[in-house]
């Protein structure tokens, strides 16, 4: 999962390396800077999350770079620099930096602000919402199904015959029930609709576990999941 853009303007290669080596094992798209004209470039052509920007860079340093950037738009920027002073640290905060990380730094508390940062700007990922059953698990934030990481092509209507049913259950779901909550009408008219596609959810659940039976019938009443 793609956790945000990042860019990261710092000519010291080893750290610029550091950084960007565990961003992305944390799952963050990484963009490498080593001056403060190349950090602009890719600033103003591409779309961006955060910067985490050095101060002392070579062609514009980074109090230049973070001027130009928040003259222009709102952005999170985490300032990393072996400046220590507090009026240092005050005048980039008046700048428009969001935070700012004297050097040497810890790179879990380096991971911990970024991720502060990407929440407070809204970009951070929530937590995703899934239902399980039986190896069979829905992705409600995505809409996507899969049984045990085989993925699953579920229509819209499938998709939520099956957040229904497996949100709860031990209960027994009729027709009218199922029709009233996947399509959105309260006038049930045709149970063949329904039935058709519970025989494509069987169908599709068969081919990725064709020895597992998910879905029940009960008869005159509806349907379930099989316990």
């Amino acid at each position: 999962m793609n956790l945000g853009k990042i860019l990261i303007a710092e000519d010291d290669n080893d750290i610029n390396h550091l950084i960007s080596d565990v961003l992305t094992r944390e799952g963050y798209t990484v963009t490498q800077a080593f001056s403060g004209t190349e950090a602009k470039l890719y600033w103003n052509s591409e779309t961006f999350d955060l910067l985490l920007c050095d101060l002392m860079l070579p062609g514009m340093t980074g109090e230049e770079l973070i001027a130009e950037i928040t003259a222009k738009q709102a952005a999170p920027i985490i300032v990393i620099s072996a400046k220590n002073t507090v009026m240092d640290k005050v005048e980039l905060l008046k700048l428009g930096a969001s935070d700012y990380m004297t050097k040497p730094f810890d790179i879990e508390e380096l991971l911990a602000r970024v991720e502060v940062q990407l929440r407070k700007a809204g970009t951070a990922p929530v937590e995703e919402k899934s239902l399980t059953w039986k190896g069979l698990s829905l992705s409600t934030d995505r809409y996507s199904a899969q049984y045990e990481g085989t993925e699953i092509r579920l229509t819209a209507r499938e998709f939520g015959i099956l957040q229904l049913l497996i949100s709860n259950p031990s209960k027994v779901f009729t027709k009218e029930n199922i029709f009233a909550s996947v399509w959105g009408e309260t006038e049930f008219i045709d149970e063949n609709t329904v039935n058709v596609h519970m025989s494509n959810i069987r169908g599709k659940l068969g081919k990725v576990a064709p020895e597992q039976e998910f879905v029940e019938t009960v008869w005159g009443i509806g349907f379930k999941m099989k316990n």
